[in-house]
């Protein structure tokens, strides 16, 4: 069972609060699990649930999203304000880790395991690696900015959510609602709307769409990674992952599913629960 928790960090003169869920024994070996970038952690829910019974499984919410703080200022959702609130998150936990990231949550595993004395020891990336096509960032733009403000039921939300996360591949009716009733917030007056800060989009408008070469960091990469990719995913190009895999990735295609594998399935939730439990 899932229990809610939270943690304060301080980016530049004010101090927020990280939300995260956690499951298993808390002595047991910790396994942090990182959305994507409209998501919240109880995505992992499925993933936690059967991790549980050997590590204590920790699933943030990133800063403006689901019961996590907005930000004031709509230019700090950004990747490095990311990883200081996870900082915190990491110095809280004080033992290594194990890191689970999609999308977003890679990026920023990436960064934390490729710096000096990291707490990571493991890494599984979730349909994102060395380098990001720009048609994939101008995608995700362009479907956040077409985000309805209100939908008057969880019904349309859910939808919508069907819609623009096709993607993630066959999910059950119950795997929808799921999902569904963890991307939503109640709005003033009635209906919902997504539970995330509409502002996260606002760096995405402001920029134009580059290719993303994140090679820098994934070279200072020296724990043991699991790259996944979805079969059809235009974020993280065939190319790009058999070059993660000479470079020493275990990797794992996800059929029937694009940009990102939910991590729902019991094949590929397997898959993860064998990487994490290897040693060496």
């Amino acid at each position: 069972m899932a229990r809610q928790g939270f943690v304060p960090y301080l980016l530049g003169t004010d101090f927020h609060r990280l939300a995260f869920v956690e499951f298993g024994n808390p002595a047991a070996e910790a396994v942090v699990c990182v959305h994507g970038l409209t998501r919240t952690g109880r995505d992992f829910d499925p993933l936690a649930e059967a991790l549980a019974d050997r590590f204590h499984v920790i699933c943030p919410d990133l800063p403006g999203r689901g019961k996590s703080d907005w930000l004031g200022d709509a230019a700090l959702y950004q990747p490095p304000s990311y990883v200081i609130a996870l900082a915190h998150l990491l110095a809280f936990l004080n033992k290594p880790v194990a890191w689970v990231g999609t999308s977003l949550g890679g990026i920023c595993g990436m960064m934390i395991a490729a710096a000096k004395h990291t707490p990571v020891t493991r890494l599984v990336l979730n349909d994102v690696g060395a380098q990001i096509p720009a048609a994939a960032l101008a995608r995700i733009r362009d479907y956040m900015t077409k985000t309805p403000e209100r939908f008057a039921a969880m019904a349309e939300l859910e939808a919508h959510l069907r819609m623009v996360h096709a993607p993630f591949g066959k999910l059950s009716d119950a795997q929808w609602a799921h999902l569904a009733r963890y991307s939503a917030r109640r709005t003033e007056g009635g209906g919902f709307a997504l539970h995330y800060d509409p502002k996260i989009a606002e760096p995405l408008r402001a920029a134009i769409p580059l290719d993303a070469d994140l090679s820098p960091i994934w070279r200072q990469v020296s724990v043991p990674v699991l790259a996944i990719r979805g079969a059809e995913s235009d974020l993280l190009t065939e190319p790009v992952f058999e070059r993660m895999a000479s470079d020493g990735a275990a990797t794992l295609t996800v059929s029937e599913c694009g940009h990102a594998p939910a991590l729902m399935d019991q094949p590929t939730i397997d898959a993860i629960h064998a990487f994490l439990e290897a040693r060496g």
